[in-house]
């Protein structure tokens, strides 16, 4: 028989964000959902103001990251929404965790990594680029990340892909020992994330579900907040 406060447990959530995002990024989605079950928001290591790590980026490290907030919140399990590489590290945390995750819902994430995607993905992370291309963008990461070098953000982010592409942190047949209820989501006008390797990797698990949502790119900006917050509260129910 369960109590109130052990129902209570199983639908706390926490909103992860995507490689050079930050936590602030998913206030919206964390308003959306608060009516429901509380919600928990954090920024991975250097990402959002936290401080920068002197460890190279990783998905161990994120992931490490995310246990020792459960640890310090005392929170047993919880249920992850992980966007873009925040679903990644839900993932890992599945896999290498699997007693502290109840439910995995993930939006946008990239499962396929090797070496010509890890260079296309770095192509879009460097910074003298974006500040001659993009400048409001290049601002809005200054924001972002204050007070830590956006620029060093990036260049710590690329390095991560990079050796994600010399050596997948989660190869394609560690989905099958992952047992929780996964939700995958992607938008049908991504142009990052591809809907084969997304169904490679739902077909691989045994509680996997898929949903693919309409009009929706790649950036979590442009992903409609209260559809998104639809989807996981009846994933959760």
């Amino acid at each position: 028989m369960f109590f109130i406060a052990d129902i209570k447990n199983m639908q706390t959530i926490l909103l992860l964000h995507g490689a050079i995002g930050a936590a602030d990024q998913l206030s919206r989605l964390e308003e959306e959902l608060a009516g429901s079950f509380p919600v928990y928001r954090l920024n991975f290591s250097g990402h959002g103001g936290s401080p920068l790590s002197a460890e190279p980026f990783s998905i161990k490290l994120f992931a490490a990251g995310v246990i020792a907030f459960l640890d310090k919140e005392g929170i047993p399990s919880i249920n992850i929404f992980g966007y873009s590489m925040g679903g990644y590290v839900a993932m890992y945390l599945a896999k290498h965790h699997p007693g502290r995750i109840n439910k995995i819902i993930t939006l946008a994430t990239k499962f396929n990594w090797d070496e010509t995607n890890a260079s296309n993905e770095t192509k879009m992370l460097n910074a003298e680029k974006i500040e001659a291309k993009l400048p409001d963008f290049a601002s809005a990461l200054q924001k972002r990340h204050a007070p830590n070098d956006w620029k060093a953000v990036l260049e710590k982010t690329a390095d991560m892909l990079i050796e994600m592409g010399n050596d997948n942190p989660l190869k394609i047949d560690d989905y099958h020992s992952i047992q929780h209820p996964v939700l995958l989501m992607l938008g049908d006008r991504d142009k990052m994330v591809t809907l084969d390797e997304t169904v490679e990797v739902y077909k691989i698990m045994p509680q996997a579900q898929l949903a693919v949502l309409p009009k929706t790119a790649h950036p979590i900006e442009m992903v409609d907040q209260e559809r998104l917050a639809s989807e996981i509260k009846a994933f959760l129910a």
